[in-house]
C-alpha cells in the first residue's frame, strides 16, 4: 500500500493532502475576481505569488531576521520557564511563590507588555527578542512542572530509600520523567515564538517580517503585504511540524 502511495505522482499526493488549502486559494482568487476589489484593497493570490517570485530577497531577508530572534528567544524562553519549573520542584516556597506569578504574568496582554518592555530595553530587537521569552516560557514552566511531579509510580520512595540526594533524584528520575512533557512544551511554543516576534516586529520592530508587513501595509504595497502573512503562516506551520517530529523522537525515547 505504500509503496503505491509512493509511485503516485507528486503534483497528485499534494492536491490530495492539501486540497482544503487549495479550495481556499481558488476561493480568494474568484471572491476577489468577480467583486473586482481594487488590489490595494484585496489582492489575489496570483498577484501575492507574483510579488513572492520577483522580490524574494526581500522575504529571505526578513525571514532570516524573524526566524533568529523566534529561534533564540524559544531556547531561552524553555531555559527559563524549565528552569523555574526545577527551582519549584525543589522548594515549596518557590512554588507558592512562582505559580501565581507566572500565571498572573502570561495573563497580562502581550501588546500591553511591549510598551513596557521598549521603555526598558529601547525599541530595538532586545523588546522583540523578550516578548519571544515571555510568550514561551509559560508552557514550559506548566508542562516542565508537571512532568518532574510524575515520575513512574513508586519510582520516588524508591530512590529515598536507596539513600539518593535530591539533586540525584532530580538529574535520574524527574528530569527524564518530565521529557515528554517538554517536548510538547517545545512543539506548542515553536509555532508561538514566531507569531511572538512578528507581533513585537509589527508593533515596534525595525526589521523583520512583523516589521515588513507593518511598512507595506502603510505603503499601500499591498501584495506584499499579503506575502508577508503567507511566508508567516508557512513557517509557523513548518515550525510547528517540525517540532512534532522532535517530540515523536523524545517520547519514544523516554516512554
Amino acid at each position: 500500500m505504500e509503496a503505491a502511495a509512493s509511485k503516485r505522482p507528486l503534483l497528485l499526493r499534494l492536491v490530495e493532502d492539501y486540497w482544503g488549502i487549495l479550495l481556499l486559494l481558488l476561493a480568494w482568487q474568484l471572491w476577489v475576481v468577480l467583486n473586482r476589489f481594487n488590489p490595494i484593497v484585496m489582492p489575489t493570490p496570483v498577484a501575492v505569488l507574483g510579488d513572492l517570485v520577483d522580490h524574494p530577497m526581500v522575504y529571505v531577508r526578513n525571514v532570516g531576521i524573524t526566524l533568529a530572534v523566534a529561534a533564540f528567544g524559544l531556547i531561552a524562553g524553555m531555559a527559563v520557564g524549565t528552569g523555574l519549573a526545577v527551582a519549584a520542584w525543589f522548594s515549596p516556597v518557590a512554588s507558592g511563590l512562582l505559580n501565581p506569578l507566572t500565571v498572573l504574568f502570561s495573563s497580562v496582554p502581550v501588546v500591553a507588555l511591549i510598551p513596557v518592555i521598549a521603555r526598558l530595553l529601547g525599541y530595538d530587537t532586545s523588546t522583540v527578542l523578550a516578548i519571544v521569552v515571555i510568550i514561551t516560557f509559560f508552557p514550559s514552566f506548566v508542562f516542565a512542572s508537571s512532568g518532574l511531579r510524575s515520575p513512574p509510580p513508586g519510582s520516588e520512595d524508591l530512590f529515598r530509600v536507596l539513600g539518593a540526594s535530591r539533586l540525584s533524584v532530580l538529574w535520574r528520575l524527574a528530569l527524564p520523567a518530565a521529557m515528554p512533557n517538554l517536548a510538547i512544551a517545545f512543539k506548542l511554543a515553536a509555532a508561538h515564538a514566531i507569531l511572538a516576534a512578528m507581533v513585537a516586529e509589527f508593533l515596534m520592530g525595525t526589521s523583520g517580517l512583523g516589521y515588513l508587513f507593518a511598512k507595506t501595509k502603510s505603503d499601500f504595497q499591498t501584495e506584499q503585504a499579503f506575502g508577508a502573512s503567507v511566508v508567516a503562516t508557512v513557517i509557523s506551520a513548518t515550525a510547528f511540524l517540525l517540532a512534532g517530529l522532535v517530540e515523536k523522537r523524545v517520547r519514544a525515547r523516554y516512554a
